[in-house]
């Protein structure tokens, strides 16, 4: 079982027969060691079960900090209305649609015009609904877009006419036409 070369150096006398036998054991045991052992079926299921408590574990943590991000916007959007809140006086009520129903806030002729021009704008607070100046509106935007219930100076997306819109762009309007 030995090779050439420690032939020759047994042979030439450098090496002694036990020292000799001694490296074919080391080898042998390096090659042996080499192999690793197959994995148990107990071991196998342990490590998988190790993978599935660790993912699960990534997504309980994933959706915490999910809750944790959305409390913290809504506290800042509950810190921006008490800050920037007008108050409201007068006895004209401004009606507002809210999902179904319809709101109505007490207003008087000057916050009116500006809830109209998209000055002021209304959002949800707590139970009820508060006026907001627009650069205040526009950091709650940012935040929850959802709070904001009435804002004339956005406008709103999807009119729901467009394709009328594109069918009677190829009608030409002329621009002496008289009535």
């Amino acid at each position: 079982m030995r090779n050439p070369l420690q032939e020759q150096l047994l042979k030439a006398g450098l090496v002694n027969k036990a020292k000799a036998a001694q490296v074919v054991r080391e080898q042998a045991k390096q090659r042996k060691g080499k192999a690793p052992a197959p994995p148990g079926v107990e071991q196998v299921d342990a490590q998988r079960l190790q993978a599935e408590k660790a993912e699960r574990d990534r997504a309980l943590a994933a959706e915490r900090n999910a809750q944790l991000r959305a409390n913290e916007q809504h506290a800042q959007v509950r810190q921006i209305v008490e800050a920037h809140k007008v108050k409201r006086e007068g006895e004209i009520a401004y009606r507002f649609t809210d999902g179904d129903t319809i709101r109505d806030v007490l207003v008087n002729q000057a916050l009116r015009a500006q809830l109209a021009s998209g000055t002021l704008v209304i959002v949800r607070h707590d139970q009820g609904y508060e006026l907001l100046p627009r650069v205040a509106a526009d950091k709650v935007y940012e935040r929850d877009a959802a709070m904001i219930v009435l804002d004339h100076g956005r406008a709103k997306t999807g009119s729901g006419n467009d394709a009328d819109d594109e069918y009677y762009k190829q009608f030409e309007v002329p621009d002496d036409l008289i009535w």
